[in-house]
């Protein structure tokens, strides 16, 4: 892979750093810059907005191909759930799937929530994670429509309570969402919440499961292989 840093003046640190204070936290592009000019870094937010479309998916697809290679996901349980998002005043639809631990598989967005749209989104999983044991949904009805075609309608449970796990991790998405004033239009919002996802993923240490000592190693692992990305 050719060096993708090689036209740009900023050094790579810079830019992994630019990256991945817009992209994990809630900030806006202007935020990013400020936190930036404090650190004695003066760059101006639309390359933030530069760079994090340039880079932030790249960054996010040596993510994902690392944990799909490593098999750092579970498939006895999974979890699918579906969120309403608002584009210029029409509903849209971020589908996404979990695993048990809370690990984001997979983020589809769509203008509908129909057979169809269920059924490209059960597929697009299944090819990258391969098919779970228990598949845990609502009681939206596209869902065992899209189960019957592809055969494995025994595997659904729903339940009340039964798919917290997909509830909650609509949450940093949310923060991310009024921090960034909605999107502009379907495409926008796939790629971001893509790379959202990965990154996401990739720092989320499981504080409140660790003791002190284990929580700071993984945080020094995680920082470390971030900065190795695309290197």
């Amino acid at each position: 892979m050719p060096n993708p840093f090689r036209y740009f003046n900023s050094s790579p640190e810079i830019i992994r750093l630019t990256v991945m204070m817009y992209i994990r936290y809630p900030l806006s592009l202007r935020q990013v810059e400020d936190l930036l000019f404090e650190r004695g870094i003066d760059i101006c937010h639309e390359t933030v907005r530069f760079w994090w479309n340039r880079f932030g998916p790249m960054f996010a697809a040596e993510i994902r191909k690392r944990r799909v290679q490593s098999h750092s996901y579970s498939n006895w349980r999974r979890h699918l759930d579906e969120v309403f998002v608002r584009i210029n005043g029409k509903t849209h639809y971020l589908w996404r799937a979990v695993d048990h631990e809370g690990e984001v598989l997979e983020v589809f967005a769509t203008k509908r929530r129909d057979r169809k749209a269920a059924l490209k989104f059960l597929r697009r999983a299944m090819k990258r994670y391969g098919p779970p044991k228990v598949i845990v949904t609502d009681r939206l009805r596209s869902y065992p429509a899209a189960m019957k075609i592809i055969g494995n309608a025994e595997r659904q449970e729903c339940g009340r309570w039964l798919n917290n796990r997909a509830e909650n991790s609509h949450q940093p998405f949310r923060r991310r969402e009024r921090a960034m004033a909605k999107f502009r239009d379907v495409k926008t919002l796939q790629k971001f919440a893509s790379v959202h996802a990965s990154i996401h993923n990739h720092f989320n240490l499981e504080r409140h499961l660790n003791r002190r000592e284990t929580f700071k190693e993984n945080r020094t692992a995680a920082l470390a292989e971030w900065r190795q990305l695309a290197a």
